[in-house]
């Protein structure tokens, strides 16, 4: 086994040391036999917590489109109840703009019990759920009921954790989930890192559960692909609005743009991941 990859597992073992706590339903978790022996960090990320300042109001503050690129590449955390972290590169994002907004839950300035968050200061969790069972993250921006969806992340560290977490979420049993399966998809992040309707109008830069730090190596425009957004149904010309921001050339991205990403590359546009 490599040195490197070595440490991480003795940090994993270290801070696996405690068993799950009761997050809900997940109180039900245990370790299954036979796991996947994958290190508890992917093999690509080195913590450096003390040097990772959490992102503050002024960060959120901008325009949703902006707000939406600029998540590119920064990290979610996600502390567990047992002292655990999770931490999760964005590589994936929607703008949801609010007002003439066909795609949004605040089309029209409509406000609802609901929907609250997007109307509140940026930076604020909207948190929502759909089919009954599943929900989704978004983070409010600039502008009335304007709100960015968090579509994909890159798992970085607690991987056997997001494994455990997606795992009680699940219906039936399935083969392990593969690290690009964790959290490829705003469902699937929100099982992988325990989010649920509790997180609903927490305040990202005061939450002691959920925050974000600077990501180490910010994407140049090459690297961002803007396209049309997924699974909003019938919504006119907003349907065909390039409002989805994704990594070019990350793994982790839930559905990629062929289309777009040949044009670009005809451009001369070369991914720099």
């Amino acid at each position: 086994m490599p040195r490197k990859r070595k440490l991480l597992a003795q940090l994993s073992a270290l801070q696996s040391n405690t068993s799950f706590p009761q997050i809900d339903a997940l109180e039900k978790l245990n370790t299954t036999p036979g796991a996947d022996p994958s290190p508890e960090s992917s093999k690509y990320f080195v913590i450096e917590k003390k040097t990772s300042p959490q992102l503050q109001a002024d960060f959120f503050n901008q325009p949703c489109v902006s707000l939406a690129k600029s998540f590119l590449g920064q990290i979610l955390v996600r502390k567990l109840p047992d002292g655990r972290e999770l931490w999760g590169r964005i590589v994936e994002t929607e703008a949801y703009l609010g007002g003439e907004d066909e795609a949004s839950h605040s089309k029209g300035g409509k406000q609802t019990q609901r929907n609250a968050a997007m109307f509140m200061k940026p930076g604020t969790l909207y948190v929502y759920q759909i089919y009954g069972i599943y929900y989704c993250m978004n983070v409010s921006s600039q502008g009335e009921g304007a709100a960015v969806l968090l579509r994909s992340l890159e798992p970085l560290q607690g991987l056997d954790a997001m494994r455990e977490l997606r795992r009680a979420s699940r219906k039936a049993p399935t083969q392990l989930l593969k690290d690009w399966q964790l959290c490829n998809g705003p469902s699937k992040l929100c099982q992988a890192f325990g989010i649920d309707k509790a997180f609903d109008q927490r305040d990202l830069t005061q939450d002691a559960a959920i925050w974000m730090v600077p990501g180490q190596d910010p994407p140049g425009e090459q690297d961002v692909v803007a396209t049309t957004r997924i699974g909003i149904g019938n919504r006119g010309e907003w349907a065909q609005k390039p409002l989805r921001f994704y990594l070019r050339g990350n793994k982790f991205v839930s559905v990629v743009d062929k289309k777009i990403e040949r044009e670009m590359a005809a451009r001369g546009h070369s991914p720099c991941s």
